[in-house]
């Protein structure tokens, strides 16, 4: 499988938006190991297999990982690095660094990284400018997509990407059939759109976030003000600036929360528009009907895509050394070569967070 080059589907202005962190560098994933369970909630995961709760145990717990995201995030949080050849690496070992950082954070059972593969058609008709205003892909990253595949190829970590289906649709179809199956997902991205997926068994994990924490329903009413089965609507009314999804003219987030609030979803709010106090608002909402409505469609997921055929064929398995070995020795990192050769692991190594290479 390569990896699709695409515009910038995690782009810079969407990266921390679900947690509400800034940018902390590539060095602030880094938590301490004492604060670990503590603050990302993996104390009540292990509370959970004790007790013997369906999908919450270890041997059934997968964690989907946003490809792209975290290309573009280790791409801008690590400048100036490139193999002996000269040609850029510092998406490639950024990468490699996250996705271990996270592995060992989530300790999965099953793991799988989604790729973009194309915008999605239903979406594109519905909106011709869909994500149009969105910068092409860095060259210098789209150059090493393919290697970050190679990457995961030999750490026996499955890759995958469906042409013409977004990553974030691949990923609802994932999260869905392994509920249907009573599994835990953990799904590792920036994208906000997630918000409606989660749950009691699904859980949200942001690569730009200072603390490893994973959101649920409360974290995203806390920070939303509405439950996730409700953020479609939420989002129908604000738009997306970052997919280039307008909403309602005069209805921001604050507008959109008490409006959800009092009516309950955006059919309801349609069917007693007369109670909206404010004239100025309710003109807007008349007028946007039919945008609010294509709206909704625009930010549903849609989990009917067909995604990968066995997800036991994303149970976590040893790396090939021996391709590792090659690769990063190809690339020139000689800290991960060390590293390499010093772990005992039967799963993928342990990297520390560390720019030394």
């Amino acid at each position: 499988m390569q990896a699709r080059t695409l515009r910038n589907s995690a782009g810079a202005s969407s990266q921390g938006w679900l947690l509400g962190a800034q940018d902390s560098g590539f060095d602030g994933v880094d938590v301490k190991e004492s604060r670990r369970e503590e603050q990302a909630g993996f104390s009540t995961m292990d509370e959970s297999e004790k007790t013997g709760v369906p999908g919450t145990s270890r041997s059934n717990r997968l964690l989907i990982v946003d490809g792209h995201c975290y290309a573009y995030r280790a791409f801008f949080a690590i400048r100036s690095l490139v193999s002996p050849q000269g040609q850029a690496t510092n998406a490639i070992y950024g990468f490699i660094r996250m996705l271990a950082k996270v592995q060992s954070l989530v300790q999965p059972s099953h793991i799988i990284v989604v790729w973009d593969g194309g915008l999605a058609k239903e979406r594109m008709t519905l909106l011709p400018e869909y994500k149009a205003q969105r910068a092409e892909m860095p060259a210098d990253l789209e150059a090493q997509l393919d290697q970050i595949v190679s990457y995961l190829h030999a750490a026996n970590v499955t890759s995958w990407m469906k042409e013409g289906c977004e990553a974030d649709d691949c990923i609802a179809c994932l999260t869905a059939r392994s509920l249907e199956k009573g599994w835990m997902v953990v799904i590792a991205s920036s994208d906000k759109d997630f918000m409606q997926l989660a749950g009691p068994q699904v859980k949200l994990l942001n690569p730009n976030d200072k603390t490893p924490a994973l959101w649920e329903a409360r974290e995203v009413k806390l920070k939303t003000g509405v439950e996730p089965r409700q953020i479609v609507d939420w989002l129908s009314l604000t738009g997306d600036s970052v997919d280039n999804i307008p909403g309602v003219p005069g209805v921001g987030q604050k507008t959109a929360t008490q409006l959800i609030n009092q009516f309950g979803s955006v059919e309801e709010l349609y069917r007693r528009l007369a109670e909206v106090s404010s004239e100025r608002l309710r003109t807007s909402l008349e007028q946007s009907r039919e945008v609010v409505r294509r709206n909704q469609q625009m930010v549903r997921l849609y989990a009917d895509v067909g995604c990968e055929d066995s997800l036991e064929a994303m149970t976590v398995k040893s790396p090939d050394r021996e391709q590792l070995r090659q690769l990063f020795a190809g690339w020139g990192f000689k800290k991960l070569l060390a590293e390499l050769e010093q772990s005992q692991l039967a799963s993928l190594p342990e990297f520390n967070l560390t720019k030394t290479v």
